[in-house]
């Protein structure tokens, strides 16, 4: 066991501790994958990251990621929460304003111009009908009004989402997540409009994670899959504002920036709140 920089921060909120908490091991080298997952269940936070040296040659670091079960190939709020770490820990991107992420769905891109607000480029995104058992189970298990879905899918950006667009955010908030659990149910995303006079576009919730909760805090994945759903279908013309968490007294908030036809930028805020060492 050696001492290393320990970092835990709350990712996509504007107030600190109101929105995802994030553990991250700034010195990952040489952390066993074993230790890594042992770590990461003894946190008991929905993600935990190992920052390592890079392997491709365009990266300026590594990022693992796991959930107090199981590794990801991706996430979205370990992937702003680390930069943020790695940025305020010293760490230079070779090439000013862009901070390149080696991870387990390839380079993912982050713009830290504005180290307060960080964005990453939304890796790509499977889009493919949901089947229709899935889209059944859901509905009668939420017991989702069916003349207000507007739009299903299974998407795939490294974690697989069953999502559905709902006619509104009240819609959306009305549902009881504690009818859905994982594994029976995996990573259901919905989606609904805001009333006009709210702050944001868009209300979101992300029901059965596999942490062991009934619903995930901010969920930065699911954002960037939704993101990439609505752009593909025309349903994206302009920068909006998610909000996420509302049921479980978060105040998530992310932003979504379409690049140009077929790429988006997803950010949000990062807090420090805890830094020092650990033993691993």
């Amino acid at each position: 066991m050696q001492t290393r920089r320990f970092i835990q921060c709350d990712v996509f909120t504007p107030t600190p501790t109101l929105g995802n908490a994030l553990a991250v091991v700034v010195d990952g080298a040489g952390v066993s994958e074993q230790s890594m997952r042992q770590f990461a269940a003894w946190t008991n936070l929905a993600e935990t990251t190992f920052i390592l040296p890079a392997e491709d040659p365009q990266a300026d670091y590594k990022l693992r990621i796991f959930t107090p079960t199981r590794e990801m190939l991706f996430a979205g709020h370990p992937t702003l929460g680390s930069c943020a770490a790695w940025l305020h820990s010293g760490g230079k991107p070779r090439e000013s304003g862009i901070v390149r992420q080696e991870c387990g769905v390839g380079i993912v891109e982050i713009d830290s111009t504005n180290p307060q607000l960080l964005f990453f480029t939304a890796p790509p995104t499977g889009i493919r009908p949901m089947r229709e058992e899935s889209f059944e189970a859901i509905v009668e298990t939420l017991e989702i009004p069916r003349a207000q879905i507007l739009h299903s899918a299974e998407l795939d950006n490294g974690p697989v989402w069953q999502v559905m667009q709902l006619d509104s955010a009240a819609v959306v908030l009305a549902l009881d997540s504690s009818r859905v659990r994982w594994p029976e149910f995996k990573s259901i995303g919905l989606i609904g409009a805001q009333a006009s006079d709210h702050e944001c576009d868009y209300e979101v919730r992300m029901l059965a994670p596999s942490s062991g909760m009934s619903e995930d805090p901010i969920t930065g994945s699911l954002n960037s899959a939704l993101a990439h759903w609505m752009q593909a279908e025309g349903r994206l013309r302009h920068d909006v504002s998610v909000a996420q968490g509302t049921r479980i007294d978060r105040h998530g908030r992310v932003s979504i920036a379409p690049i140009d036809d077929q790429n988006v930028k997803i950010g949000g805020q990062t807090h420090i709140l805890i830094e020092g060492t650990v033993l691993l």
